[in-house]
């Protein structure tokens, strides 16, 4: 899969078969099973200093470095401590209209309640953790879009310095950041639940429970796709008339058990991620 070829995020991008607008999944598990458990990807080797700010990227480090596991935490900013609520609500459909709006290919336009917190949050971590982050002009409007005015310029700094040559090298790219011949770049998130666990008037902190996609498709790859589950703590602000992320955390797991279905060919794999366009996601 190309850059232009990810469809994992807001009304989708790229060359799939149609995008599809749902309510967020109940419930919904992993189905690439591999042979092998695969790592979580990521390193507490190397990476905390030069995140900061968007751990999101983290994944992507990690499977640039393919060095230690673990369960550690990394902080993008002072979000302070998440206030525990009574009791979590379920991931469900609450009946509401899903968002019709979007900028961009980002869906926005999210309402002032719990409901619509989780679906920003959602959406947002989807955004950020999917391939157009790789291209520069694609990244800009991601976190412009996303992030809350007071933080798009520290993260657009960090992202910038980042996404080096170097780092694309290591990660198997191009030093544009573009997939080889013959390889497909997959980098993918999809959120499984999602839950409020602080809201105010104008603040709310989310935790999105998610899987993804990381690797590079193709004959020969040293990278191949495989899998890992990483949950995402995200501060938002209510500004302009929507819901704006200010900043983040995040932590490995919760993780299954990998299943017994047996790991696709690499052809089948790409195929599958071009192929099958993403997910508005909104309770």
């Amino acid at each position: 899969m190309s850059i232009g070829d990810d469809g994992g995020y807001g009304d989708g991008r790229g060359s799939g078969t149609g995008q599809t607008r749902t309510r967020l999944p109940d419930g919904e598990t992993d189905t690439y099973g591999t042979p092998r458990r695969a790592r979580a990807g990521l390193s507490s080797r190397n990476l905390i200093t030069v995140v900061g700010v968007v751990v999101l990227l983290l994944a992507a480090i990690a499977f640039a470095n393919r060095g230690g596991s673990g369960n550690s935490e990394t902080d993008s900013g002072s979000t302070g401590p998440a206030k525990d609520r009574a009791a979590a609500q379920p991931t469900a459909p609450t009946g509401t209209k899903p968002v019709t709006g979007k900028t961009g290919d980002i869906a926005s336009g999210f309402p002032k309640t719990e409901q619509g917190a989780q679906s920003a949050a959602a959406n947002y971590v989807v955004a950020l953790g999917s391939s157009p982050m790789f291209n520069r002009d694609q990244r800009h409007q991601i976190i412009g879009t996303v992030m809350a005015p007071s933080a798009v310029d520290a993260v657009q700094a960090k992202l910038d310095t980042l996404y080096s040559p170097q780092f694309f090298k290591n990660a198997g790219l191009k030093p544009d950041g573009t997939a080889p011949a013959g390889m497909a770049f997959v980098f993918r998130t999809i959120p499984v639940g999602t839950k409020a666990t602080a809201l105010s008037a104008s603040e709310a902190t989310v935790d999105v429970w998610c899987t993804g996609l990381l690797g590079l498709a193709g004959e020969g790859s040293t990278k191949p796709v495989t899998t890992n589950w990483i949950t995402f703590t995200m501060k938002l602000t209510w500004t302009g008339n929507d819901w704006k992320t200010l900043s983040y955390t995040q932590k490995n797991g919760p993780a299954p058990v990998s299943g017994d279905v047996p790991a696709s060919g690499a052809k089948e794999i790409a195929g599958a991620v071009a192929g099958y366009g993403g997910f508005t996601y909104a309770r």
